[in-house]
């Protein structure tokens, strides 16, 4: 097995060396050192020094997060413009420090910047996640969802069915009732039929959910194999 790894992995630098008419040394080092000779190229002429920089930036943040934010928290002391702002409400989300990212994303939003689609967006999301519905729903209507964040709509819907707005709430969740997509969603969108009393609606959903997985190829399926299993489980409870 590993010795078809390396063909392949010879063959793959040597097209990428005479597609990019690199120096004609570097076939002797692929084809005489062949796993070694491989890597070093990989890493010196297929992958950019932007790219590694990228690669080691993003594990860093994985191992150590509160670096990257206080680094950030430097740049921003340094420079109070709005992307340091935004960029700083950007890792506080994704260190799921939903108030502190609302914080910078309020702030970014002032003078005139107030109206920024982006971040709106963003701002909808972190008090989604806190459950701050009241939020949700006065944000989500000055920005076009259905042009520019299809996905939000669904936590702008479960927002709305929060505050008692069922028929609003449906009539956004509708919105991302798609076929061959959103399938998560739509499993949600089963479950607030269900909630509100709409079985038949929510087994026309799963039904159509169902039947798109099971004509899926095998590979395909297999990555929404829990969403087919609990959609099988609904269905066969109600």
């Amino acid at each position: 097995m590993l010795y078809y790894f390396i063909i392949a992995f010879q063959v793959f630098c040597v097209y990428h060396a005479y597609k990019n008419k690199n120096n004609f040394y570097w076939y002797f080092i692929i084809f005489f050192i062949p796993l070694l000779g491989c890597i070093i190229y990989l890493l010196t002429q297929v992958i950019s020094k932007g790219d590694v920089t990228h690669i080691t930036e993003e594990i860093t943040t994985i191992i150590n997060p509160t670096k990257k934010i206080k680094e950030l928290e430097t740049a921003l002391q340094f420079s109070n413009t709005f992307q340091n702002k935004i960029n700083l409400a950007d890792a506080y989300a994704q260190n799921k420090e939903y108030h502190k990212a609302i914080e910078h994303y309020e702030n970014a939003l002032e003078s005139n910047f107030k109206d920024a689609p982006h971040t709106i967006n963003k701002l909808i999301i972190c008090y989604y996640n806190i459950q701050n519905y009241d939020k949700v729903v006065a944000y989500a209507p000055k920005i076009n969802l259905q042009k520019n964040f299809k996905e939000t709509i669904f936590f702008y819907g479960l927002a709305l069915e929060q505050k008692g707005k069922i028929e609003l709430a449906e009539n956004q969740l509708r919105k991302i009732d798609v076929r061959y997509s959103h399938y998560s969603e739509r499993l949600e969108l089963s479950k607030f039929l269900i909630r509100n009393n709409k079985i038949a609606a929510a087994k026309e959903v799963l039904t159509e959910v169902i039947t798109e997985i099971n004509a899926m190829t095998n590979v395909n399926a297999k990555k929404h194999r829990s969403i087919l299993s609990e959609a099988s489980k609904i269905i066969n409870e109600h």
